[in-house]
């Protein structure tokens, strides 16, 4: 049995399922690549066990067959060749001879029946979103999820999609972001937590796509159909936290700056920062902002100045520089606002103009104790 593909075409998809392969797997099978061959069509399926992505790839053949190859030697292989097509031999030793302009190379595969089944998602509910919304919501909000075992919930990113728009949220508890799109709707309201690595995957594939993406789901799992992909994985358990009652209501101080300015100026005196708590402090008077961080065990201390616009009374607050450079390094306008109301409460970050009318987001940061 052979098939005939293009070399590049193959490549690129299997490089995008090379994403799930694991250094270290439990099972020596989860190291291959299925294929799975029928009627000018050839399906590869690379998976975890959590999460199984999915390749669907025009080929040459009219035969039918399943086998696994092996994933990093197939990828290593293919990235020597330049654009042409490959033919695939199966032979009946075990072994995948794959035939070049330049030579051939023989590999042994594994029996197809050894891979894991992918998971079917039964009684399904059903949404469709833009890539590039899809992608936007990603990547605003997963660098705030959690990494404690303890809190499963929280490493995840909470997605929600009801009558009046989509809304998705990651916390770890000390920094907050909800990315909502008042554009994107469904009729009933549906709620699921999407574990980190999956979103990782899906933020590499959708970084310059232009499509819709299907999501199906249930209780445990989520499927997302797109172009020629689909990538299904098992949700994370559980109810997710609250996040509406952290949010500070009423925020009457409000500093408006350049984003740029603010998050080279707290990169620059953060160098000079604890290492374990990373504080750094901002003191806010009429239109000026103090930023300084000081380190007492090794005598290191910094601060600058910048121009601001400020409305509300003089406020000193301390922050962990990480928190803030992540955040502000997750934003893209021109200039950011952040909303404060006392030293000891979350202070509120946000674009001051949105790249469209219909999204909104909002950054939340808890405060650290000032040193006196």
């Amino acid at each position: 049995m052979k098939f005939i593909v293009s070399s590049s075409k193959l490549l690129k998809n299997v490089q995008i399922l090379g994403g799930i392969l694991n250094t270290n797997n439990t099972l020596p099978i989860l190291d291959y690549f299925l294929f799975k061959i029928s009627n000018n069509n050839l399906l590869i399926t690379a998976s975890d066990l959590e999460t199984t992505l999915t390749a669907e790839v025009e080929i040459e053949t009219k035969d039918e067959q399943s086998l696994a190859i092996p994933a990093k030697l197939l990828i290593d292989t293919l990235k020597t060749f330049p654009e042409q097509p490959l033919t695939f031999n199966i032979l009946e030793n075990n072994t995948v001879e794959i035939s070049s302009s330049h030579g051939k190379y023989a590999l042994a595969y594994a029996n197809a029946d050894e891979f894991p089944q992918t998971i079917l998602i039964t009684d399904p509910n059903s949404t469709k979103i833009s890539s590039q919304v899809l992608y936007n919501a990603i990547n605003t909000t997963i660098f705030a999820s959690g990494n404690d075992d303890l809190r499963p919930v929280m490493s995840g990113v909470f997605f929600q999609f009801s009558s009046e728009g989509s809304t998705f949220v990651a916390t770890d508890a000390h920094k907050l972001v909800r990315y909502v799109r008042i554009d994107f709707k469904s009729k009933d309201l549906v709620e699921f937590i999407m574990p980190k690595k999956p979103l990782n995957i899906l933020k590499g594939i959708l970084l310059n796509g232009d499509f819709d993406v299907v999501i199906e789901f249930n209780e445990s799992n989520a499927k997302f159909i797109f172009s020629n992909l689909s990538l299904t994985c098992r949700l994370i358990e559980g109810n997710y936290p609250n996040y509406e009652a952290v949010i500070p209501k009423e925020n009457p101080n409000i500093l408006t700056i350049d984003r740029l300015m603010f998050l080279n100026s707290t990169k620059r005196v953060s160098i000079f920062s604890n290492k374990t708590t990373h504080q750094v402090r901002l003191k806010i008077k009429g239109n000026e902002l103090l930023i300084s961080v000081e380190d007492l065990d090794f005598s290191n201390k910094a601060e600058e100045r910048l121009v601001c616009n400020y409305d509300g009374e003089d406020i000193e607050i301390g922050f962990n520089s990480k928190f803030l450079l992540e955040m502000l390094s997750n934003l893209t306008s021109e200039e950011v606002k952040l909303e404060l109301s006392l030293p000891n409460r979350a202070g509120i970050l946000t674009p001051t103009k949105s790249i469209t009318d219909y999204e909104k987001i909002t950054m939340l940061v808890m405060p650290v104790m000032l040193n006196s």
